[in-house]
């Protein structure tokens, strides 16, 4: 089987041919939750609370998508810096068809704990209807999600990152609608409110899968066909699952940590909630920068690491640090200085106001941990290394975020920043570690491609 119509990435690959569009993509994905939220807040205050809430939620569903989405990336990435394109039409198959399963059997499973979810989240009684009702409409639709995240990593590692970034455009025209439709213009009078956006959420992502299986069909990146699963490819079925587990368990350890922190936010009362959501909206900006730059680095580090060329993957990661790292701790130092102002777009409750500036000032160490995190995890799930940052996050998020976010926030009464406090601790100690692991190079070796002899992976 020939090579198919991949651009080629090695270490000469520019770090913004890559990053560029995916940091559009992810501010345009930023934008599209931010949308939701500034829409509402005109609407109903409960209804921000309530959404955020529930998109703590769908954000754990979307962390077991990432068992297959991940593991593609890792695989795909790997194959083709090794120039193995003959198993690559057996790999983009099994990777949608498996992850479409998971996403209809996960969908159902979170719908139907809903009630079991908002009684952990101790959901205020305002917020947990609310909260159940947009559960239940972008839940029930999370499949979605799962197809687009795999076919978003098949696209990137081909080298069209681009495409996620047209997508995000298009996702924002067809939300913002949906959201003005349903809140403020024709459709209105239905009073649907958080129904409604969670109707445009689930109606921009079904057009968004649509929109990426064209461009992979039309660019002729490769076949999807089940006649790839015959016979069934069950060993890179389980090297895939191998790989993906871990990353997925680190994920999901870090987001059940930060639902226990929601908790204790909840707790708290209203205010504190809102003062959250809103300052997560705005946190998001800081971000995408270093998020892209990892994202773009994890794709670089594969194909080099695949191609066997070890030592180049291990200065390309520092390179990428030295780009993202100070401009990520600009970013987070400007959205501090301004969240007097910007808090002001969602809410003109001074008390909310009020402890969001003391979140937004707590996060600029959140995002320099953060920014480590993303750059030498990313990396080491490129290289193959995949267990070590889960073990990392085991101990971190909970033996340092979680104790000191209670220690400070609920013990000593320093309220939502005392939990942002918590999770600066263990981003900034987690980052070193991540970093120290990489820097001794750990990970040389752990390949999934092994050059030395034929794998047959059927």
């Amino acid at each position: 089987m020939g090579k198919r119509n991949t651009v080629i990435i090695d270490e000469k690959t520019p770090l913004l041919i890559l990053a560029g569009p995916m940091f559009l993509e992810l501010f345009l994905t930023t934008m599209v939750n931010n949308v939701d939220t500034l829409m509402l807040s005109h609407y109903d205050e409960f209804a921000v609370g309530a959404v955020g809430n529930a998109n703590t939620i769908m954000f754990m569903m979307n962390i077991l998508f990432n068992v297959i989405a991940t593991a593609t990336s890792v695989v795909v990435a790997q194959y083709l810096g090794a120039k193995q394109y003959d198993k690559m039409n057996m790999i983009y198959t099994l990777a949608i068809a498996v992850n479409l399963v998971l996403g209809i059997i996960l969908s159902g499973a979170f719908c139907a704990a809903n009630p079991l979810i908002m009684d952990f989240l101790h959901a205020s009684d305002e917020m947990r209807p609310l909260s159940m009702l947009y559960i239940y409409i972008v839940g029930g639709g999370g499949f979605l999600m799962a197809v687009y995240m795999v076919m978003l990593q098949i696209l990137r590692c081909n080298g069209y990152p681009k495409i996620g970034m047209y997508i995000t455009l298009g996702i924002n025209v067809v939300n913002i609608g949906g959201n003005y439709l349903f809140l403020y213009g024709p459709l209105a009078p239905l009073n649907m409110g958080v129904a409604g956006v969670a109707i445009s959420t689930v109606a921009s992502r079904a057009i968004a899968v649509v929109a990426v299986f064209i461009f992979f069909f039309v660019k002729k990146i490769g076949k999807i066909s089940l006649r790839y699963l015959k016979p069934f490819p069950g060993r890179l079925l389980g090297k895939m699952i191998k790989i993906g587990l871990p990353t997925a368990g680190e994920n999901l350890t870090y987001n059940l940590y930060q639902t226990t922190l929601l908790s204790f936010v909840n707790a708290m009362g209203n205010d504190s909630v809102n003062a959250r959501a809103y300052c997560t909206t705005l946190i998001a900006f800081a971000m995408i920068f270093s998020n892209a730059c990892a994202m773009s680095t994890q794709i670089i580090t594969g194909h080099l690491v695949g191609a066997g060329k070890n030592e180049e993957a291990y200065k390309r990661v520092f390179k990428t640090l030295r780009t993202s790292m100070p401009i990520t701790i600009a970013l987070a130092s400007v959205n501090a200085l301004l969240s007097r102002y910007t808090l002001q777009l969602f809410t003109d409750n001074q008390n909310i106001i009020a402890l969001g500036q003391m979140i937004m000032i707590v996060d600029i160490f959140v995002e320099t941990g953060r920014c480590l995190n993303m750059t030498f995890v990313s990396s080491l799930k490129a290289a193959g290394a995949y267990v070590f940052p889960l073990i990392m996050g085991l101990l971190c998020n909970w033996g340092l975020g979680l104790t000191t976010g209670y220690i400070v926030g609920v013990a000593l009464g320093v309220g939502v920043a005392g939990i942002f406090a918590g999770t600066a601790t263990d981003e900034c100690i987690r980052g070193l570690i991540v970093m120290y692991y990489w820097y001794k190079k750990k990970w040389v070796g752990k390949s999934v491609v092994d050059k030395k002899e034929k794998i047959e992976l059927e």
